[in-house]
């Protein structure tokens, strides 16, 4: 037959159990054990080779089954106590955040990402970008933010992966049955389902419109399978990172401009607008379009009242990682709409200019940072990388000062957490252990749990990993045809008495998955090792597009299947949430070995040190900011190699000496009683020191503070003033730039010899201002000690005006060194005024 459509019957549930049914349709039991385990129970086998889908689980139960269990009083007494918890999440008196920002509670923050990994089930994210996007909604949930989510519900995510007997690669694609999903038409305030509409070139493509809840969180998510659509657009959204530049630009077009009008759609004035990565830049553009058609702003008056609530992360410090287009691309598909924003093609392009040596691009991070006001890396390390990247877009400005901050990324605790270590954080922390995640001293309870009683419940959880890493195993090898012996030989894989690394992740060539095999007889001995053996879990994705890393799972395959390797190391397939959460618990050392400081920040690291998983890590991404010498361990140095031979061998005999010298002797260091009492320590002050600062709690608070209230602020001043804030500091902006180059300065101070410590001295300078007047500019001491070509502890000194005579504006200040060592200053003029977000966001300084 030809399918008009597929429908799932969803079975008419007792009277007790009716509300299953709305549990199911909320991505709360997600991350709440108990709730899980109730569709466990109504299903095991549907349960576990669905992905752990709740609404399949209903779609296909028995109905005998249904009524046995909603007589059955146990189990109906679990349906309670979960819905009890759920109508309490729900229905809460006050939350973190209407206590801390009661004057923001009724707010909304938009949230736009091209992917949200929210659960196995939804196989709508393809790795860390997504896992991160799933965990910040489901944080903002906990904490009561008032956050909606903007993105795509992809027909066919994200492959499926396989792996060939001879280790190739093969992406499989699987069309995702919405009524099988907890996905319900989104509708507008009048109940109509909502179908928004982009202009491409030549046509109109439509997006039906899908409502996600995440526990207190809505996300709505676009789909443009529609009939109407022509068959090209139709694929739009049917695969995460799929096609080629021109569907990727109509991809993100359709997520920047179609989701602002999914939005508007919906009724919603967001007054903060937040762009996950530069997928959803075009955002800004359609903002600007509807304030300059729909308020009578100019270009400029509307790019600065878009750009004062707006905030841009950037999660990539690779320059291939960030999309750029082609000025032919753009042309052809905005040649209708700069004329909407009142300026012309070259204004335009310049929004987002690039140059690079084959000419100019179209670069999305720069339009992203252009109709940003807040913008951020994530982590301190990436922060630091993003200013080095993006200087060239604020020239002027001293590095450290160029307005790009960081906040480093988190993870989701009970998301993450394994059950054995969340049954004993239950018994052994704070009775409101969960309220109290990112505070470190009610993590300092961990010192107190007993080593036998930890290493117990870490053997557990890795054996049932080994149990899951066995299984798949064990399919994969029959699925390819191998021998009767092959198959039972993976039956037998790994050992549960031998120390176990995990490396999963994106297989990018720069996280150098094949590093550990660099010396292949080096680690022949330590997994030969009879006393003493190694264990070496791989999973992780390649893009189908990205050949080099398709090379790399087959080189880890290869060796896995080698005599000396067999069963000893191992490379499963198909790697998602449901394996991550395995792996992230049950190795022994979680390890990361990237090419430093490709690493934006990495959070997989952070989920093992979680579950009491230590890392071993190359210092890149969060590690730096996390890693103090007794809570796992560094490999190589922070420094730069003058080849990248030189650099992987380096790393490679770090790494070797790092599992010869360390982690091997303390991990088969055992007491009378088979604990690891030196190991356990490791484990517990990685729980202890990682859990707080690096959980998803900590992150979105950061947020909250830093970022999205400071943009609620701004953007309902903004508001109220009736945009007359954007238009007077447009037309400031515009007359401090004209005048700039005329602003000459000059200083005089002392310029060497020596002094003591707290001996002040006085700096004096004068300003010809030209058109400028004295409160257009703050005139500022700088000074730095000189760590050996490093300058470190920057201290920033307004100057005080004295007088102005003959055109010349003069000023004093007085510097007093607090520390001995070799000092360093300069005196600067920079532009002034109280409604910058950030006093360099325009890039201007004269230094003297």
């Amino acid at each position: 037959m030809k399918i008009l459509g597929r429908l799932a019957v969803l079975p008419a549930l007792p009277a007790r159990i009716a509300r299953l049914h709305e549990l199911a349709f909320n991505l709360y039991w997600t991350w709440n054990p108990e709730a899980s385990a109730l569709f466990a129970t109504i299903d095991p086998s549907v349960w576990d080779t669905n992905e752990h889908n709740a609404v399949r689980v209903l779609t296909e139960a028995d109905p005998a089954r249904l009524g046995a269990l909603a007589e059955d009083n146990a189990f109906v007494s679990r349906v309670d106590a979960v819905l009890a918890s759920f109508d309490a999440y729900m229905n809460p008196d006050g939350t973190w955040f209407s206590r801390t920002f009661p004057d923001a509670a009724t707010k909304t923050i938009a949230y736009f990402s091209a992917e949200f990994g929210l659960h196995e089930s939804l196989p709508i994210y393809s790795g860390g970008l997504g896992i991160l996007s799933g965990d910040h909604c489901k944080e903002a949930s906990d904490l009561g933010l008032p956050l909606v989510g903007v993105g795509f519900l992809y027909p066919q995510g994200y492959f499926r992966q396989r792996v060939a007997a001879d280790g190739q690669q093969e992406a499989l694609y699987a069309k995702l049955n919405f009524s099988q999903v907890p996905a319900v038409p989104a509708v507008d305030p009048h109940g109509v389902e909502i179908t928004i509409g982009v202009d491409l070139p030549g046509r109109r493509v439509l997006a039906k419109v899908w409502r996600l809840q995440v526990g207190r969180i809505p996300l709505y998510l676009m789909d443009t399978d529609l009939e109407a659509n022509a068959p090209s657009d139709r694929t739009l959204s049917a695969r995460l990172y799929g096609g080629d530049h021109e569907m990727r630009i109509a991809q993100e077009i359709m997520l920047g401009i179609g989701g602002v009008r999914v939005l508007r759609a919906l009724g919603a004035d967001p007054l903060v607008w937040h762009m996950n990565e530069g997928h959803s830049a075009f955002m800004g553009l359609e903002r600007c379009r509807e304030l300059v058609q729909g308020a009578g702003l100019s270009f400029d008056q509307a790019r600065e009242v878009a750009a004062a609530n707006a905030i841009f992360t950037t999660h990539t410090p690779v320059a291939a990682g960030n999309d750029v287009f082609s000025t032919e691309l753009v042309d052809r598909y905005f040649h209708d709409f700069w004329p909407k924003l009142g300026i012309d093609r070259d204004q335009f392009l310049g929004l987002a200019r690039e140059d690079f040596d084959w000419g100019a691009g179209f670069s999305m991070t720069v339009l992203a940072l252009r109709l940003s006001a807040q913008r951020n890396g994530v982590s301190l390390l990436h922060g630091d990388v993003s200013r080095r990247m993006w200087r060239f877009l604020w020239p002027d400005v001293e590095l450290e000062e160029v307005p790009i901050t960081s906040i480093t990324n988190g993870v989701h605790t009970a998301t993450w957490l394994a059950p054995p270590l969340d049954a004993l954080f239950r018994r052994h922390l704070s009775s409101d252990w969960y309220a109290r995640l990112d505070d470190p001293a009610m993590w300092d309870g961990v010192a107190a749990i007993a080593d036998t009683e930890l290493w117990a419940a870490h053997r557990a959880q890795k054996v049932a990993m080994i149990t899951y890493a066995r299984d798949r195993l064990t399919r994969q090898r029959t699925r390819v045809g191998e021998s009767v012996a092959s198959v039972t030989a993976a039956s037998n894989a790994l050992d549960p008495d031998a120390l176990t690394l995990g490396f999963a992740r994106r297989f990018a060539t720069y996280k150098r998955a094949s590093l550990l095999f660099r010396d292949l007889e080096r680690l022949r001995r330590m997994v030969a090792d009879p006393k003493r053996p190694v264990r070496i879990v791989f999973a992780g994705k390649a893009h189908p597009s990205d050949q080099p890393g398709q090379d790399l799972i087959r080189a880890v395959y290869e060796v896995s299947r080698t005599p000396e390797f067999e069963g000893r190391v191992v490379f499963l397939e198909d790697y998602d949430m449901d394996m991550a959460r395995h792996l992230v618990s049950g190795v022994d050392v979680w390890l990361n070995t990237p090419i430093r400081p490709y690493e934006a920040s990495g959070t997989s690291g952070q989920k093992a040190s979680l579950n009491g998983v230590p890392n071993c890590s190359i210092l890149d991404g969060w590690w730096p900011e996390a890693y103090n010498g007794a809570n796992g361990w560094a490999i190589g140095e922070e420094r730069e190699y003058a080849t990248a031979e030189l650099r992987d061998e380096a790393d490679a005999l770090a790494l070797y000496r790092v599992l010869e010298d360390h982690i091997l002797p303390t991990y088969y260091d055992r007491g009378p009683d088979g604990t690891p009492r030196a190991w356990v320590a490791i484990m517990k002050e990685a729980i202890r020191t990682i859990a707080p600062a690096f959980s998803m709690r900590r992150m979105v608070k950061d947020y909250t503070s830093e970022l999205y209230v400071p943009g609620l602020r701004h953007g309902r001043q903004t508001d109220a003033l009736q945009f007359k804030l954007a238009r007077d500091l447009t037309a400031w902006k515009s007359r401090v730039t004209r005048a700039w180059a005329d602003v000459a300065l000059r200083a005089e101070g002392p310029r060497e010899g020596r002094l003591a410590v707290g001996d002040p001295f006085d700096v004096s300078a004068s300003v010809r201002l030209g058109d400028l007047t004295p409160e257009d500019v703050t005139v500022e001491l700088v000074a730095s000690r000189d760590d050996n070509g490093t300058l470190r502890d920057r201290q920033t000194i307004p100057m005080t005006p004295t007088e102005a005579r003959d055109g010349w504006h003069f000023y004093a200040g007085k510097l007093c060194p607090d520390a001995n060592g070799s000092l360093v200053y300069g005196v600067r003029v920079v532009p002034r005024n109280r409604d910058l977000i950030n006093p360099f966001e325009l890039g201007l300084a004269r230094w003297a």
